[in-house]
């Protein structure tokens, strides 16, 4: 007798939906140990606050995850990866971290600094001499909290890499020639002035300090020890299993593929591609003490003062934050096809991740939305 298939007298349309439900499922599954680690209410709390703020901002895909008690207690993709092929979004997916990369470069900086490898308050020429000198040095202890005077995007992006670009720059020293013998914007010290450019020259500080490529050296030093196996450099022409395709909401509110992107001019300061869970590991390694010493990292989340005493909001790398009751370091980031959202909170031993793959999203109403859940901050708290 001929056994009858479960699928018979069904339509095709279903077969599918059955299939990729089952797919769905066996994407998740693999974050079950870390989800029981996170109280199911607080977890509907978080997933219902997620839907909410997919829906309302026609986000494809998204991911997130929560660091409690200084470990990753719980991680998950919600809707898709990909769009085209009904690919969703999971925990290891990744994401465009936009300058989020910024925490990460400012890290193994400290980490150089620490090791005696490198002078926070030398003149960067001594590490990169690739860099011409200007009017006034600059050092990098300056670029890292954007005091160094050096610009960032122009606003009618003339003279920057075009928005929808496929250029490939070959290494740090080909990515200064956008902006190197451009005018500094102000005297290093005297003024906050925000510069992904200033974080391609503390790349080179760092090569030059290091003997070694930028992205070897965070990948031995900060990836490896942190247990971020899937992090890297976003690369446009490589085949990077789990990558995320990328969105962008047009005026008219269709959901698009978002323009061309190859990051490979702004690496340090935004070409770094991750998972929430790589980085919710990355945040229990800062607050394990794991990649810095307690003090280097207490010196990189403090903020530095313009040459008039001002404070800047900002350390080495990382905003730095008062909300709610609770002392936060946070980045987000954005660029073509990517919203993110990235913060600790020390005294807590907390932290949280947003990852979406549409640009142009305010990412950090989400993240400080699921902390207060994850910490049990009152309504009330301003």
């Amino acid at each position: 007798m001929q056994t009858r298939s479960p699928f018979a007298g069904k339509s095709m349309r279903w077969k599918r939906a059955i299939l990729f439900s089952l797919s769905v499922l066996l994407c998740i599954s693999p974050l079950s140990a870390q989800q029981k680690s996170l109280p199911l209410e607080k977890r509907a709390a978080i997933e219902k606050a997620v839907a909410s703020f997919m829906s309302a901002n026609s986000i494809p895909g998204l991911s997130a995850a929560v660091v409690l008690e200084g470990e990753p207690r719980w991680s998950q993709g919600f809707g898709m990866a990909d769009l085209e092929n009904s690919s969703p979004a999971t925990s290891s997916t990744l994401f465009r971290l936009g300058s989020v990369s910024k925490p990460i470069s400012a890290t193994a900086v400290l980490q150089l600094w620490e090791r005696g490898k490198l002078d926070l308050d030398a003149p960067v020429q001594k590490y990169c001499p690739e860099f011409p000198q200007k009017e006034w040095p600059i050092t990098t202890r300056e670029l890292l909290g954007h005091l160094g005077g050096i610009r960032h995007y122009h606003p009618d992006g003339k003279g920057d890499v075009p928005e929808d670009s496929a250029r490939h720059f070959a290494s740090m020293q080909e990515s200064l020639q956008i902006f190197a013998s451009d005018p500094l914007v102000a005297k290093p010290g005297t003024k906050f002035n925000y510069s992904t450019y200033g974080y391609t020259v503390v790349g080179c500080v760092m090569e030059g300090a290091a003997s070694e490529k930028f992205t070897d050296y965070v990948r031995k030093n900060i990836f490896q020890p942190a247990g971020m196996e899937q992090t890297r450099d976003d690369d446009f022409f490589t085949v990077i299993p789990h990558r995320t395709r990328w969105y962008h909401k047009d005026k008219s509110g269709i959901v698009r593929n978002a323009g061309v992107l190859d990051s490979s001019y702004k690496i340090p300061g935004g070409g770094i591609i991750s998972s929430a869970d790589d980085m919710g590991r990355f945040e229990a390694a800062i607050l394990g003490d794991k990649l810095l010493q307690h003090a280097t990292r207490d010196l990189m989340w403090t903020s530095l003062k313009t040459a008039e005493g001002k404070q800047t909001g900002y350390g080495l790398g990382w905003g730095i934050l008062d909300k709610f009751g609770l002392h936060i370091l946070a980045h987000t980031g954005g660029q073509q096809g990517t919203s993110t959202a990235f913060a600790v909170v020390p005294d807590r031993r907390a932290g949280v991740v947003l990852l979406a793959n549409m640009d142009s999203v305010d990412v950090d109403q989400l993240a400080m939305q699921i902390l207060r859940i994850a910490l049990d901050v009152p309504a009330s708290a301003p």
